[in-house]
This record gives structure tokens, sequence and C-alpha cells, in this order.
């Protein structure tokens, strides 16, 4: 209803035994508008400009003690948190100017400037709140005012959905179910119109209803409603929407189910280790197990962590590129870099600087650094840290032009040679030593047919390829499984499933010595969706959930290693199936459908 014209109708039509009734309430209406609402003028009992002036002149008074103390603060590594009386006091006024000034400045003339411009549309509200009442009470009969009004029309929203098909099972035809389920109350009926008409943005539910399920099935049913299309199938309930807000997952409207099976035990430097792996894809558990299995059989496989070190790398530029080689020369010389040490160091408890390697492209400048993240993946910890060595740098070079915190010389979810030669996350080798016989019993073929293929394929067929990272027959199978059971971020997958495989004939030819070298395993055990109810149990089972406290980033460096064992485990077994021609056969035993996909097509 456009409340800024006039109702062209009277509010009632009062007949003369309830004329003086309407009369009334017309008085009581100008009564209550002539008394003003408290002004944030009020605050004090002073004359308008000395209330102005003192709230203004604290503002700015307190603001700039706090920002030269915290200033002061950053300078000496003083914790910012650590507060002292004058601070407290200082930020206890500067809360209340805020206040007033909000008040006076802010709400007082919106409100003041809203009245002067739309005093009639004000006057067209009163007049439909008080239709509204008085329709209230004519649903008794006459109203308490002895105004006669008409009954409200009922509104309805008309479905926009068309009807859906109905299932086919067994050839019987089932009633299918409603597209637009009915909502939980009159109030969310209302959000969910809103929404559909777009007076209400989506990503706003959280934060005005304060119930992240609750917006999580508005923002569902109005995309029901928008699109046409039905969700039935992805759940909504039995999830903790509260755990995704502001960091996981925005505009949820339910969640995809991914199978979890477990491959193992594992039998990775002395220790079993059950393997949870997330997957639709048949066979690839089942076969992963099977090179669990001729490991453990074996004795065991060993997995080394060579490096640990995550890396961002910011594009800067310059007027020449003399002056981006100068900084390149400053930056890697060993006395510099332990002062941009000290304040790469600074961001955090857990980032430490390792290195800084440049490169030149014309006058820009790209500077890869390199630091420890603890037990996390690390990226928004290195961010952090690299953008105040940014700021330590510019105060030195001031015709530094920063273009981009991440100049793709990192190369973060990115096939990359740089990832591939220098590393970046966790860089492991694992390996291992097949008995001849546990090749032959559980992996039912050669030692020479799987040296021989390894080569001809991993190896010659890849560089044939062309490949970049990817000397391996699916390495990134195993990698993706992990991290999504895991809580990591599966879009890394991409640099940390390249991998080396290699294969070759021991003890006289008669057992198989087999290895991967994966030089950027990118995962951590805190923050990201490691935190969520399922991947934390995932996490838990493998005996890395959370931090480490007592040596950090422990937990990370030994998930590096499983995810490696499990990868050695994977090409063991694909690679035996290929060899033994088993490959096909196997997947059409078990990774094909048993539904009937005609009938499927025609529900």
């Amino acid at each position: 209803m456009d409340v800024r014209r006039r109702l062209s109708k009277p509010l009632c039509r009062p007949n003369k035994a309830s004329a003086a009734a309407c009369e009334t309430l017309k008085a009581h209406k100008q009564q209550y508008l002539l008394v003003s609402s408290p002004k944030a003028s009020d605050a004090l009992p002073l004359p308008l400009y000395l209330t102005n002036g003192l709230f203004f002149t604290m503002f700015f008074t307190v603001m700039y003690f706090l920002l030269v103390r915290w200033r002061e603060k950053i300078r000496n590594s003083t914790p910012l948190h650590v507060v002292t009386l004058s601070e407290l006091a200082a930020l206890a006024s500067l809360i209340a100017s805020v206040i007033y000034l909000l008040g006076f400045f802010g709400i007082g003339f919106v409100q003041s400037f809203l009245y002067r411009a739309n005093q009639e549309g004000w006057d067209g509200e009163d007049e439909s709140n008080e239709q509204y009442l008085l329709e209230e009470d004519s649903r008794r009969g006459v109203t308490t005012l002895g105004c006669s009004v008409p009954p409200p029309p009922v509104r309805r929203i008309a479905s926009v959905v068309p009807e859906q098909p109905a299932k086919i099972s067994n050839g019987v035809a089932e009633k299918p179910g409603p597209l637009i389920a009915p909502a939980g109350s009159e109030e969310d009926e209302e959000i969910i119109s809103s929404v559909v008409a777009g007076k209400t943005p989506s990503y706003l539910l959280e934060s005005k209803l304060g119930d992240c399920k609750r917006a999580a099935s508005i923002r569902r049913e109005a995309l029901q409603r928008i699109t046409g299309k039905s969700l039935e199938g992805l759940p909504l309930d039995g999830f903790d929407y509260e755990s995704i807000l502001g960091q996981c997952c925005e505009l949820p409207v339910g969640y995809v189910q991914i199978p979890v099976g477990i491959a193992g035990p594992l039998l990775l430097n002395g220790c079993e280790y059950s393997v949870p792996m997330a997957t639709t894809e048949g066979c690839l558990v089942a076969s992963t197990n099977r090179g669990c299995k001729a490991i453990f059989a074996s004795g065991g496989a060993t997995s080394i962590v060579l490096r640990d070190g995550m890396t961002r790398a910011p594009v800067v530029r310059f007027g020449t590129a003399k002056r981006a080689a100068e900084l390149k020369f400053f930056v890697e010389d060993p006395v510099n870099f332990e002062t941009l040490a000290v304040a790469f160091n600074k961001s955090s408890r857990f980032a430490r600087l390792q290195s800084i390697q440049c490169a030149i492209a014309g006058k820009n400048l790209y500077m890869r650094f390199s630091c420890g993240t603890g037990d996390a993946m690390g990226m928004n910890m290195i961010s952090k840290g690299v953008q105040h060595v940014l700021d330590y740098l510019q105060t030195e070079y001031p015709d530094m032009d920063v273009l981009g915190i991440s100049g793709n010389f990192c190369s973060d979810k990115k096939p990359a040679a740089v990832n591939w030669i220098e590393g970046r996350g966790k860089s492991v080798v694992c390996e291992a030593i097949i008995k001849e016989e546990v090749v032959k019993k559980v992996l039912k073929t050669e030692v020479a047919s799987l040296v021989e293929l390894n080569m001809l394929k991993n190896l010659t067929g890849s560089a044939m390829a062309g490949a970049l990272g990817g000397f391996n027959a699916h390495a990134s199978n195993i990698v993706s499984a992990v991290y999504i059971a895991t809580g990591q971020d599966p879009a890394q997958n991409v640099e940390s499933s390249h991998c080396i495989t290699m294969m070759e004939a021991v003890n006289d030819g008669k057992d198989l010595h087999v290895s991967v070298t994966m030089p950027s395993i990118e995962v951590g055990t805190v923050g990201g969706g490691t935190q969520l109810a399922s991947q934390s149990a995932c996490l838990n089972l493998l005996g890395v959930k959370g931090a480490n406290k007592d040596s950090p980033g422990t937990n990370a460096r030994l998930l590096a290693t499983i995810v490696a064992g499990a990868v050695l485990a994977g090409e063991l077994s694909l690679m035996s199936a290929i060899s033994a021609g088993q490959l096909v056969k196997s997947h059409m035993k078990y990774n094909r459908s048993s539904k009937n996909i005609t009938q499927q097509a025609a529900s």
C-alpha cells in the first residue's frame, strides 16, 4: 500500500449516534501528534549549540587520543586488548558521543526530513492504521466507536509453479508431493512473499530473523516459487546452519549428502589409520582399501614431510624496471629479510616467514612469500602477514604501487610449475616395498608388469600429454575424497594432486618398490570446514582433530602424510587393476546403477 497518497474515502461513515465517537478518535489523534518525542539534544540541560559543540569536541578529541595510543602499542608490540583506565574512559566517551551524534544527525534528522516531505503520507498511514483497528472490531459486528466497516478481503498468494508430473514406481503412478510447502506461520508466508517480490534481499534473512534454520527454509521456499523448480530431495533438516554462518557458505537452502567410506587400516610409519573418503564414484573406496591391504601385508609404508610452507605472492609496480630491481635486491638481502620477518611475524602467533622469492616482469615485481602456518591451511594467515610487510615497504618505497595481494605467482587453485618445483603447503614423499607374494595374491598381477606399465603410462604417457604434475594414475581421486571428508578446500585439489608415481623392481626383481612424491599438499586441521560436525568427526577418526597445543603444525603435517599414504594405496591398486585387465570388469560390476534408467527418466 502506498501511504504517500491521502485516502480518497473517509475513514468511516458514522451515523448520528456514532458521530461523537468518531470526533473523539480524531481529538485523541491530534493530541498524540502534539506530544513531541524525546530528542538526542535533550541529553544535557544546555542550549542546543553548546550540547552539539561539547559532543563534537569530545568525539574528535577521544578519537585522536585512541588512535595515538593504538599506534604506540603497535610500534611497541603491546597487545591491543590490554587497556589502561584512561583508555577505558576514552572508549566510554567515544561510545557516548557516537550515540549522541547518531541520534541527533542520523535518526532524528532523517525522521524530521521524511516528516516534512511526506506529511500527507503519514496522515494517510495513520488513517490506514485506524482503518485496520476498526476492521478488526467490525468482525464482531459494530465497532466500539460505532463506525460500521465491512470485513477486510482475504489476501491469497497465487502459486507460480506448474503442476509436477506424477512419479512412477513399479508401474504404479504415485501422487507427487506439493512443490510449494505451506509456510510454518502467517509471518513466514509474508516474508516469503516479500522475498519473491524482491522487497526483502535474500542475503539479509539470517540477520533479520536471527534464526539460520528458519532463514534457510524461507529462502528455499522463495527459490522454488521464483524458479518454478522443486527442491524435493535436497535435505533441509538435520544440519546446523549456525555453524556455517559467516565462514563456510552463504545463502544456504539445504545441504548435499555425500556418502563416506572407510579405506584401511593403512599402516603408515608404524601406526594404523582408517582413512575416511567422501565420494560418489563406485570402486574408489574399494580399490584404495585393497591397496591398503597390500601395504599392510607387506609391513607398512613410510611417509616423510620434506617441506612445510604456505605461499602468497603479491604483485607491485614501479615507474621503471630499475626501481623494481632495487626492491628485489632489497628484499633478497639477508639483513633486510630479518627486518621484514619481524613485521610479518607480528601478524600472528603461528605465522613465521621462511623465505621471499622474487621474479620481475618489466617494471612489475612478484614476491612469493613462504611461511609456516601451524595447524591451519594458512591462506588467510599468510595474506595478513604479507599485508603487514607491504605496509612497511610502502614507507621505504613510496612510489611502489600495490596492484594485488595475489599476483598468481603463489600459485593457488591452479596448476603451476612453481608449485611443482618449489612446493606449496606440505611437500611429502611416501614409499613402500610390496612383497612378491602380495603382488600376486592381493593385487593379482606381476612385479615386472607393474614396472613396465608405470613407465609407459605414468611417465612416458604423461610426458606425451604435456602433463604438469600429473605423472600418476589417479591421485586426484583420493585427494578429493579425503579433502571433502575432512573439511579441506576441494578446489585446492588442483595443486595438491600434483604427484609423480615411481615403481621399481628390487630384491633381485622379486619385490616392488613403489613411491609417490607430492610437493604441494595443502591441508589444515583448524579453520574453514574442519570445524563442521561431520568433517570434525572424520578428523577425529584420524587422530588429527583441531590444533596440536604441544607442537603447533604437527596435526596438519600428519594429515598430509596420511593423504600421501592413501594416494600410494590408490595408485598401487589401480595400476594393478589395469595391468591385470580388471579395470573395466570391476567398474561394470560395482560402478553401475541397478535402477531402471528408462523409468527414472519417465518420472
